[in-house]
């Protein structure tokens, strides 16, 4: 094997190494096979077509740890769990807002009735209507 193959293939592996753990130097640090070469210092075809080999070992590295650099695979199981906690709020923020739309309805109807009774019922002339505004408290 000559040299230069040599220096690719060593360099690919590295570069490899480097984006499976999160610590990429001169790429994106996607796993993906063109970042893969970008790291590596290499054109893409480099890689497809003198080096399938490490092509093959890499995607299934990636296949392993799905596609996540094992350095980010804690932060990804914490955006799950946020996304989850996310979309429970949601729902429960949209049950709320329903309940509140609800008790909106209750109480326009409510005091329609009560201002309908208020204004229909006469009173005896000797029976006085208590005033329905707040008044200032008497003064001591």
């Amino acid at each position: 094997m000559s040299t230069d193959r040599t220096a690719e293939r060593d360099a690919i592996q590295a570069a490899a190494q480097r984006l499976l753990a999160g610590t990429p130097t001169r790429s994106t640090g996607a796993l993906t096979v063109v970042q893969l070469a970008a790291e590596a210092g290499v054109k893409r075809w480099v890689l497809t077509h003198k080096h399938p080999d490490l092509r093959k070992e890499f995607e299934a590295a990636r296949e392993s740890v799905n596609g996540i650099p094992i350095a980010f695979q804690n932060l990804q199981a914490k955006v799950d769990d946020l996304e989850a906690a996310n979309r429970r709020l949601r729902d429960h923020n949209n049950e709320l807002i329903e309940r509140n739309e609800i008790y909106a309805q209750v109480i326009h109807a409510l005091t329609t009735e009560l201002t309908e009774l208020r204004q229909d019922r006469s009173l005896p002339t000797n029976v006085r209507r208590l005033p329905t505004e707040p008044t200032a408290p008497p003064r001591t």
